[in-house]
């Protein structure tokens, strides 16, 4: 206590509205939860001072925006909460209101306790915190229902505050049971979290809503119980995006948040980020970026270069440092998606996996439609070097859309399949998009050989170790199979290259000049097609 004593109090963050409030320890000295060099999760003091150039990037967002008096604060809502509820203690607290438990009065869940967020209008100041609770209210209706989601029930408002009522939970979040068991979980204990968390995560992500803020403190146990599930909670920065869509704002939690976040060019894949610091913290209680600033952390983030040689990282399985691994990929391209970590060797196994469509899947098929044919036929090799799990993972997203084999693919199954699986939440993301640009379906059929080679990402196959040997194979069978004569001309088109890009001059090196066909890198180079097309 001495120690922190003499230090001056934390300056105000100006990310409060963005992340969580420093745990009531934050008083006492670090407290190693074992011998380590990075920073536990107990007792850590919030960081004093934010990068500077994201600081005045906030406040200009919300200075632009606040200082309206007329502003309007009236959302709609039911206006009698008075007459249905009794708020009680408070259960949790938050920058911008705090959580009680309660008592139903009346209605189908009279006698029922709920929780209620209570969001005083007062401080509201800037449109986008309107916005916020907007926006967390229409995606709880939206995605309620699901286990691993809190349930919502309803919102209300009245001149002073906004009332949201949701499922009461009543075994802790997870950051006080990680701290309840010395600031680490055994791998068992992990893979039980993990897989409710992600089970969650691939059904919002199926409905086009990004989180943008998974941490800890956002993840509650529905009861004290050891196998008690585990519910998502607090939507107020989530989005909905529509297909192909970027964000570009900078929020969420400094040491959750990842790479392309800061880079302000990002989408479902920064969730996935999020959980890849979830599972390397519950595996070994400490964070794996720290500083002491927040820019710091930022710093640490962008080298995206977590410590696995530390204790107890040689005792745990290879698996699960394979799992972070892939989750923590600076690289969201090939950075696994939620339901592609639920295949993963280390969790697959777990009896509360719940496999579901990848919307990944859908938005590789849809760019496959747009690919020309010489692409196609690139594509179609390199799936012939596909191995077993990834084979597995391609059969069961196969047989969602389409459970006999033989039939294939066609867009009524693609429609069928969105709508099964479909909330609200789809209405306000990319579905309409998604059915339109498959409209080729209507006219021909994909059978599981094509779906392998729509399917696959590139990226993800040029993580492995074994990529190299894959390519060659899979370059044999294009050899085989699809390559042709080619002009310049026909390249560069399939690649969007201009003749006035200075790249122009060297696509004739990716041609032999024996055949016209073309060479081993030119294949790499048509596998990632346009996107990648800059050339070092």
């Amino acid at each position: 206590m001495g120690t922190c004593a003499s230090k001056p109090p934390p300056k105000p963050n100006p990310y409060a509205r963005k992340a969580s409030p420093p745990p009531e320890t934050v008083s006492e000295p670090p407290t190693p939860l074992y011998t380590s060099k990075k920073t536990p999760l107990r007792g850590m003091f919030p960081p004093p001072s934010p990068a500077k150039h994201l600081k005045e990037l906030f406040f200009r967002r919300d200075d632009m925006e606040a200082g309206y008096p007329e502003m309007d604060k009236n959302f709609g809502f039911t206006k009698q909460f008075s007459r249905k509820y009794e708020v009680g203690e408070v259960v949790g607290r938050g920058h911008f209101g705090n959580v009680h438990s309660s008592i139903v009065k009346k209605g189908e869940l009279k006698g029922q306790k709920v929780a209620i967020k209570i969001i005083p209008k007062s401080k509201m100041t800037a449109a986008t915190a309107i916005e916020d609770v907007r926006m967390e209210v229409k995606t709880l209706r939206a995605l309620t229902g699901h286990p691993n989601i809190v349930k919502f029930y309803e919102a209300f408002e009245d001149v002073d505050n906004v009332y949201i009522v949701t499922e009461l939970c009543e075994g802790g979040d997870l950051l006080e049971r990680l701290l309840s068991r010395g600031g680490k979980h055994s791998e068992d204990q992990a893979k039980s979290v993990l897989v409710q968390i992600l089970n969650a995560v691939a059904f919002y992500h199926l409905q086009g809503v990004v989180h943008r803020d998974l941490k800890p403190e956002n993840f509650l146990f529905s009861s004290k119980d050891e196998d008690s599930e585990l519910k998502v909670i607090d939507f107020g920065l989530s989005t909905f995006v529509k297909l192909d869509q970027k964000l570009d704002e900078i929020v969420g939690s400094a040491y959750y948040v990842g790479p392309e976040v800061l880079h302000r060019s990002y989408g479902r894949e920064a969730d996935l980020w999020s959980v890849g610091v979830l599972a390397y913290i519950l595996l070994c209680g400490s964070r794996p970026f720290w500083a002491r600033t927040e820019s710091g952390i930022f710093r640490e983030v962008l080298k995206a270069s977590p410590s696995f040689d530390e204790n107890p990282w040689p005792f745990l399985s290879s698996e699960s440092k394979d799992f972070i691994k892939r989750l923590l990929d600076e690289d969201p391209r090939r950075r696994l998606t939620a339901t592609q970590a639920l295949r993963h060797p280390w969790i697959r196994n777990h009896s509360r996996v719940k496999i579901q469509f990848d919307i990944h899947v859908f938005c590789q098929m849809e760019a496959y439609m747009r690919t020309p044919p010489l692409r196609k036929a690139a594509l179609r090799a390199l799936s012939t070097t596909l191995a077993q799990e990834e084979l597995l993972y391609l059969k069961e997203q196969f047989a969602f859309l389409c459970p006999d084999e033989r039939r294939g693919i066609s867009i009524e199954n693609m429609r069928t399949a969105l709508m099964t699986n479909a909330t609200d939440a789809m209405k306000s993301s990319y579905v309409p998009d998604l059915l339109a640009s498959l409209n080729v379906l209507q006219y021909s059929k994909m059978y599981f050989e094509e779906f392998c080679a729509a399917a696959l990402t590139v990226h993800q196959m040029e993580a492995h170790e074994n990529w190299e040997e894959r390519a060659r194979s899979g370059y044999d069978a294009f050899e085989r199979n699809g390559n042709r004569a080619i002009v310049i001309e026909e390249v560069a088109s399939e690649l969007g290259i201009s003749p006035s890009e200075p790249v122009y001059t060297v696509l004739q090196e990716w041609i032999r000049h024996t055949d016209g066909k073309l060479r081993f890198k030119g294949y790499i180079k048509l596998l990632h097609g346009p996107s990648t097309r800059r050339l070092q």
